[in-house]
């Protein structure tokens, strides 16, 4: 295989800052999919993994779209496909495969600190430290993992990632730059201003670095979609 053909899941509804940020971080041939536009893949065909990734909607809610998206997930993980989903994708995938997602009642936002647990990751955080710095921006989260799923990280608010099979959740975000986290914080505008100034005065070079080192976890995803995409479970 050379460059893995993956299927990106795009549920944005700004999808610039995403679609760079993903573009960016995936060493693969991707195909985006504008999801909140009701366009997922009429098949997997071809295809070697799937990227979901974040958005403002809740899984939960009534969408045409959401049903669609949630299907197509579940068919991708059916058909044996890696598949990563990131925030809302991490919350998306453990809905669609018997999990449960619930508003949290706060909404955690910035830089934070997230410990790795036990659970066996097949590599995803090989060079991330058992405890180590990332964004997070979310109001949801994923309160009963899927039948036969582990924890492979979590923090104070909530579960940070999560493993069933070829198929991985993070709640975290290790695709965001600064400009994207200055953006997304800016946005809030539910959160009361000394809230969002005390995120903006963290989005400090330092913690940007020491959050870079997650992004080790983009390049773990395509060597994990190399070892076991369809192409490899049909040799």
């Amino acid at each position: 295989m050379e460059k893995p053909r993956i299927a990106l899941l795009n549920a944005a509804f700004s999808k610039a800052n995403t679609r760079r940020n993903f573009r960016r971080e995936l060493a693969a041939d991707l195909t985006e999919f504008d999801v909140t536009g009701g366009h997922v893949p009429e098949s997997y065909d071809g295809f070697d993994g799937v990227v979901v990734t974040g958005s403002r909607a809740s899984v939960y809610w009534d969408e045409p779209w959401i049903d669609a998206a949630r299907v197509s997930v579940r068919d991708a993980v059916d058909a044996g496909l890696p598949v990563l989903g990131v925030c809302w994708g991490h919350q998306l995938l453990a809905d669609a495969l018997g999990g449960r997602v619930e508003d949290m009642g706060e909404f955690e936002i910035g830089y934070r600190t997230v410990r790795r647990t036990d659970g066996d990751d097949a590599g995803l955080f090989d060079g991330i430290d058992r405890e180590f710095t990332a964004f997070t921006t979310h109001g949801d989260e994923v309160v009963e993992l899927p039948p036969g799923a582990v924890e492979l990280a979590a923090n104070d608010y909530s579960v940070q990632a999560f493993r069933t099979g070829h198929a991985f959740g993070v709640q975290f975000h290790p695709e965001y730059d600064t400009e994207t986290a200055r953006e997304v914080t800016l946005g809030k505008e539910f959160l009361d201003d000394d809230r969002i100034e005390s995120v903006l005065d963290g989005i400090t070079e330092e913690n940007y670095e020491a959050a870079c080192r997650t992004k080790a976890l983009f390049d773990n995803f395509v060597e994990y979609v190399r070892a076991h995409g369809p192409e490899v479970a049909a040799d």
